[in-house]
């Protein structure tokens, strides 16, 4: 019998028929692919002719299409629908592609063709130049130029270093499925309704009554956060959430532990000092010092504008005589309060105009001013779950773009957060290849999807992701490792930090059906709160860029983050966004050393947004189409700073980060 996952996708639009794949195909897949693969290289090491690009590099790209294929299914299923069967195989999906990567990264013979191209890369086009260069740079990170001692250690390291990443994820996934919070009824006063339903029906199935059972999203945990009236409540959901894997049957510590040992290791037998300094080369900041500094230059800003707001939150606790000293889970519920009584912002009548329909159809819009695009439900498209929708995305003139899968609703058998992957990247290496591209989320169900309600901060995470998307969709180069979102990690998040501003907006706002006066409070108020978002943000990335450089690499992983904590001086109140024993973005997600990452892409997203708010038209065609031209379009086959200055005229100006957090 066939295996379905082999099959060329002919699905409408090339999609896959996720319906025909079971989780008993995938290792005789992945096996198959494999086999295809190395012969695929063999054909490359057994040429006899002098290499050149066509036939060593350009032939390298063209190999393990079937098992490209093979792999993201499957990563898309074990982070957005990991049933049992998928839940079960993922350790050992992720040793068998471990292995083999290892096999092609230190195949000797391969690793001599690539290098005699990169010798010869000067004479080439800057795309093929490019690409060369790449290629021979992640063959060093795979240990190619090692002794055959130093290659074996490596690959030690490398396969159980995946299974690590595998064991944390699922223990977050586990850990978190695994809390309920129930509050009585008489404790739900300030719950938004639509949160309120859900959490009804939820105690409902398991029999309780008068009570109301929530589970431990990150959308659930910063609406009870921001809205429940009960402290005690709060309290709770914040210990809940932030308590996640620290101890037994779900204890990521010692994992974490042995994780930050072995990259270590991994970074000294490569030649570098540190992990981070490994991590970060290829980066925009190069350096961790150059990514500490930048966060340096923000933090002290930052806190002293934390500790006015905190000042601001207990006088209104004093006022009220509540008589206790502000908190970790009072921080967001009386922040709430300075921006309704300050600023007339109210978040909660915010919310009630921000379903889920209108803010992902507000995102089809934006792109569409913005870039021509048009957007077109596909229901003759399978899809993997109920709740996915599929797209097809279209130019102006309707030759078509890729296909788009979104998936925004939370279901325990998604990881938590949000993220976006691809199925297929764009390339035109032989003839034109189109994306299919998805995007996840995890928002608060409803009974119907469109009726979701989100916060704007939940808002503004679909249009983060969508600018992922979108950074995908729009790629068009020759080569598929340079596609789309395959840039460096400091970079990748500046066209998704980019889009949150055409949701925030009080022009968009407005036209969600918010009334206008609504919609201006909300820029007035987001100048309350920016030490706040700016302190957590940064004690998290701070953690995570020491934790990569400390030596030797701390064993107590506990101590090394309260001891770093301290030593940061971060207000009691305030804490980590992602504590490290939960931090998937790091231990799970290809962040190790770099979570600093969203903060250089957002110096230079604010610098580009003040290019549109110049021109008085923050749908501006012409500079929007620039931009598709010199980054979106252009994906990894140019150096990131040329796409930067290629659209600006100049480097970027950090000072455009801080008058954008309102910290200058």
């Amino acid at each position: 019998m066939t295996n379905p996952l082999l099959e060329q996708w002919a699905g409408p639009a090339g999609s896959p028929d996720f319906a025909a794949f079971r989780a008993e195909h995938f290792l005789p897949a992945i096996e198959t692919g494999i086999g295809l693969s190395r012969a695929e290289i063999a054909a490359i090491t057994d040429n006899a002719a002098v290499p050149d690009f066509d036939n060593t590099v350009a032939a390298l790209e063209r190999s393990g299409a079937v098992l490209a294929r093979v792999r993201r299914v499957f990563w898309m299923l074990a982070s957005a629908q990991a049933d049992e069967g998928i839940h079960a195989i993922e350790a050992e999906v992720s040793a068998r592609l471990t292995v083999w990567g290892t096999e092609v990264s230190q195949n000797a013979a391969l690793f001599a063709r690539v290098a005699a191209v990169w010798q010869i890369r000067g004479n080439l086009p800057a795309e093929q130049a490019r690409l060369v260069d790449n290629s021979y740079k992640g063959f060093l990170a795979g240990g190619a130029a090692l002794d055959p001692a130093a290659k074996r250690r490596l690959a030690e390291i490398s396969e159980r270093l995946g299974a690590l990443g595998v064991t944390f994820g699922q223990n977050v996934l586990a850990a978190t499925n695994a809390t309920e919070i129930i509050v009585d009824e008489a404790d739900a006063g300030g719950i938004p309704d639509d949160l309120r339903a859900g959490a009804l029906a939820a105690a409902a199935k398991k029999g309780l009554k008068g009570q109301l059972l929530f589970g431990l999203d990150r959308g659930t945990y910063e609406g009870l956060l921001t809205f429940a009236d009960a402290r005690s409540v709060r309290e709770r959901v914040w210990r809940a959430f932030t308590g996640r894997c620290q101890s037994e049957p779900h204890d990521n510590y010692p994992i974490i532990a042995e994780i930050v040992a072995l990259r270590d290791e991994k970074a000294r037998l490569l030649g570098y000092a540190t992990y981070a300094d490994f991590a970060l080369e290829d980066a925009m900041a190069k350096t961790p010092a150059a990514a500490e500094g930048l966060m340096d230059r923000v933090w002290r800003p930052g806190l002293l504008q934390a500790e006015k707001e905190a000042a601001a939150l207990q006088q209104i606790i004093d006022r009220d005589g509540g008589g206790f000293t502000l908190a970790a889970w009072d921080w967001r519920y009386f922040s709430d309060r300075v921006r309704r009584e300050r600023y007339a912002y109210d978040a909660g009548a915010i919310r009630s105009h921000l379903s889920l329909g209108k803010v992902r159809a507000a995102a089809f819009a934006a792109a569409g001013r913005l870039y021509g695009l048009h957007f077109t439900r596909r229901p003759d498209v399978p899809v993997y779950h109920p709740d996915v929708c599929a797209w097809s995305v279209d130019n102006d003139d309707g030759t078509p773009l890729g296909l788009l899968f979104t998936d925004y609703l939370a279901r325990p058998e998604k990881h938590g957060g949000a993220w976006m992957g691809s199925l297929r990247v764009q390339e035109k290496i032989d003839a034109p290849v189109r994306p299919i591209v998805y995007t996840v989320a995890n928002f608060t169900r409803a009974e119907r999807e469109d009726d979701a309600l989100l916060s704007l901060d939940e808002a503004r995470t679909l249009f983060h992701e969508f600018g992922h998307a979108l950074h995908a969709l729009l790629s068009d180069v020759t080569y598929p490792s340079l596609a789309g979102t395959a840039v460096a990690r400091d970079f990748v998040e500046f066209p998704s930090k980019l889009m949150e501003h055409w949701v925030a907006s009080p022009e968009a706002l407005r036209g969600f059906g918010i009334p206008a006066d609504l919609a201006d409070a909300v820029a007035r108020a987001e100048t309350f709160g920016q030490g706040f978002a700016t302190v957590e943000f940064l004690a998290s990335a701070i953690v995570d860029l020491k934790l990569h450089v400390a030596q030797p690499p701390p064993t107590d992983i506990a101590a090394f983050e309260r001891d770093t904590l301290a030593a940061l001086a971060i207000p009691e109140a305030i804490g980590m966004r992602h504590r490290l024993a939960y931090f998937t973005h790091v231990f799970d997600g290809g962040y190790a050393s770099a979570y600093y990452s969203y903060l250089w892409a957002e110096v230079l997203d604010a610098d580009v947004f003040e290019a549109f708010t110049a021109t008085g038209n923050l749908f501006d065609r012409e500079l929007a189409d620039r931009l598709r031209r010199e980054v979106l379009a252009q994906g990894d086959a140019r150096d990131p700073m040329q796409s930067f200055t290629a659209f600006r005229g100049r480097e970027p100006d950090e000072a455009a980060l801080l008058r954008a957090r309102c910290l200058a």
